[in-house]
Parts: C-alpha cells; structure tokens; sequence
C-alpha cells in the first residue's frame, strides 16, 4: 500500500522509516545507514506491507539487514532481504518465525492494531510472519563493518534475551534496538528479565556514545540515555 511507510532524513547517510497507522505499541523505528561498500538496515517492521521497495539501494552496493531481536514489530519483512543477521541466541527460531517467539499473537486480537486498513478485508487476526533464516549469526563482540564504519556488536538482554545492538566505536552511533529507547521501556513480556536488564542499564552507564538511534521513540544523546538508564535502574529498585 502506497504510503504506509514514513520516512524522515537523519543525516545525509541515515533515514529512518515506521508505520504510522499501526498501534503505538508495535510502531517501531526502522534506521537505513548508508556505507561505502554495505548499507545497513537495523530491524524491519511489522512486515504488514513490503518494506524492500521503501529502501533505496546504491547499485551493485548489498544491503545487510539486522534484527536486533525476534519480537514481531522488528522482524516482520526480514525475509525480504537476502543478507539476514541476528542474535546468535534466537537463530534457530528465525527459520520458523513461530508466534510464541514473536509474539506475533499478540498483534491478533490487539484493539486498534491499525488505525488504516493496509489492503480491503485485512485482519489483524490473519497476521502471519513468513519464515527468515539468517545468513549470519551476531554474538557480543562480533564486528559489522560497512567498509567506512564498523559496529560492535553488543549484547544486551533484559526486554528479550535476545536483544543486541551496534556501536560504531570510533564516533559513537549507537543502533539500540529495545535495549534502551527514549520512551516507556518494556519489560513485562513473558521473556523479559528485570535483573538482566539492570545489568543492561549499569552496563550502559559506562558506554560513551554520540547518538543512539532506538527501537522506538526519539533518539538520543549520551547524556539522555544516562538519564534512561538510571531511572529505570531507581524505579526497579537497583542500587
């Protein structure tokens, strides 16, 4: 469906994209970082409609595209791509994409799931994620490198297990995935785990970054994602 994406210029190498008419809880930012020899594109939505034709591609130049975790709003048109990367720890539930996983059943009886029909008679209860094998397995401290960059891949659980991100080291660009966003943090899922995601949050106290691009909400400077962190290590009761 013609515009169901948006799309808004970062810099003149980042463009973010997201679904404006799907439900806030499951609207989730999808970055496209060009680079001289790969291109990068962090998580990829909820797959309602094709996301591949919204990415405007260098000729001859591939695409790598990396989810930062399983849940549904991130891994939705993973299988349009053919270079696929993830955690290492979820890999084998990519090949089946199973509801449990990504919590695709939640999406079903969602009230509000879209505020736009994408296509006449569709249902949310018809939502399915198509099967995405990776190509690649990402574990900490494995390396993304675009040719001109290079991002560390770290690993940071407590939203999911899963859950990774990338920081390009030499200038600070942090990929954040659900990790840490500038917006209420999830962490009440079934596979969710407070005392990892504590350990998330100290850990990333200590991380110096220029700007963080979120899986969700406004991006953010190294001082905001401080205030993030602390806050939430105060409201669970961290020391």
């Amino acid at each position: 469906m013609p515009g169901w994406f948006s799309k808004s210029t970062i810099d003149e190498k980042t463009t973010m994209l997201t679904e404006p008419f799907v439900h806030d809880y499951v609207r989730a930012n999808i970055w496209h970082l060009r680079g001289r020899d790969v291109d990068l594109l962090v998580d990829t939505g909820m797959g309602i409609c094709p996301l591949a034709p919204e990415i405007e591609l260098s000729d001859g130049k591939p695409l790598l595209v990396v989810a930062t975790h399983i849940h549904l709003d991130h891994v939705g048109s993973l299988h349009e791509f053919p270079l696929r990367a993830g955690p290492r720890m979820s890999a084998a539930q990519f090949d089946s994409m199973d509801d449990a996983a990504t919590y695709a059943y939640m999406f079903h009886d969602l009230e509000g799931a879209v505020s736009k029909l994408p296509a006449p008679g569709w249902k949310a209860a018809d939502y399915r994620i198509p099967s995405a094998p990776l190509t690649r397995t990402l574990d900490e401290g494995d390396v993304v490198d675009l040719g001109d960059r290079r991002f560390r891949v770290l690993h940071l659980p407590g939203h999911s297990p899963d859950s990774i991100a990338l920081l390009d080291e030499a200038d600070g660009l942090f990929f954040s995935g659900d990790a840490i966003y500038d917006d209420k943090l999830i962490d009440d899922l079934p596979d969710s785990d407070r005392t990892a995601y504590r350990r998330t949050m100290q850990r990333l106290l200590d991380i110096p970054i220029r700007i963080g691009h979120g899986g969700h909400g406004p991006s953010f400077d190294c001082k905001r994602m401080h205030e993030i962190a602390t806050a939430y290590l105060a409201r669970t009761g961290a020391d």
